[in-house]
């Protein structure tokens, strides 16, 4: 499901969840478990999260939606899942080694949501990221308004949020979401330099540095309550849920064989 490796200083996490590493509640367990062993063990002072799929990490698992989305306590269920998903993204965030993102193919909804949980994002040229949940009637609550709010700034915030627009590396690097971009197929030589790089700098250096910059950016819990809050009104909204239903119905039966 998500595979660690730990190398001379470096921790590499690589997603492998076919098809597409959609996030559920094993999933999550599992990146929690590696956030908390990467954070206990001093000596790492990089971890790299990379994915073995085409797709970096597609989101939500559909099956999950699927099963809590009609019913109040299967949304209050959905929700307290988001607010788990926000907590793990926080921890991973809060990490002393430095962390970076390698993102290959699509990282969508809670799959940017994670890479944006990271120090560094290496977006292809030919991957798509983006933040589409308003076109379902929701809201990116799994720190995307708030994350990248502070990383990208308000204008380009609005146009992946309020747009539901996905974009590709270059204009991800343009706006300030990805700090390198370049073709798939050198992504991971790229990295690996990187990471090795990173993994030869002081790690109290690297931690201290991180937490300075994280003061600097005056973090506040609220905006991260509002998400949960304002995802809870939006489950229970009719347009939302004949938007989530349809999505559902026809994912479904793009499955079914002819």
């Amino acid at each position: 499901m998500i595979l660690l490796e730990k190398r001379n200083g470096r921790a590499v996490a690589t997603l492998s969840r076919p098809p597409v590493n959609a996030v559920n509640e094993e999933w999550l367990d599992r990146l929690s478990e590696i956030v908390e062993e990467v954070g206990a063990d001093p000596s790492l002072h990089v971890l790299l999260i990379r994915s073995d799929q085409p797709a970096f990490c597609g989101g939500a698992d559909l099956k999950l939606m699927r099963e809590r989305f009609p019913t109040p306590h299967g949304r209050r269920d959905m929700v307290a899942f988001v607010g788990r998903i926000q907590d793990v993204y926080a921890r991973l965030e809060a990490l002393p080694a430095v962390t970076v993102a390698e993102i290959a193919g699509a990282a969508l909804g809670g799959g940017l949501e994670l890479a944006l949980a990271c120090d560094f994002r290496v977006i292809a040229h030919e991957a798509k990221v983006g933040l589409p949940e308003v076109k379902l009637g929701l809201l990116p609550g799994a720190g995307g308004t708030q994350r990248l709010t502070r990383i990208c700034g308000v204008a380009a915030a609005k146009r992946l949020i309020l747009g539901g627009e996905m974009i590709g590396g270059i204009e991800a690097a343009r706006i300030g979401l990805a700090h390198w971009t370049m073709p798939a197929a050198g992504i991971a030589i790229f990295t690996e330099k990187l990471t090795i790089e990173l993994a030869g700098l002081p790690g109290p250096a690297l931690a201290e540095a991180k937490r300075c910059i994280e003061a600097a950016i005056h973090v506040s819990p609220d905006g991260f309550e509002r998400e949960l809050s304002g995802t809870l009104a939006l489950l229970a909204d009719p347009e939302t849920q004949r938007r989530v239903s349809a999505f559902l119905d026809s994912k479904a039966r793009s499955r079914q064989p002819a």
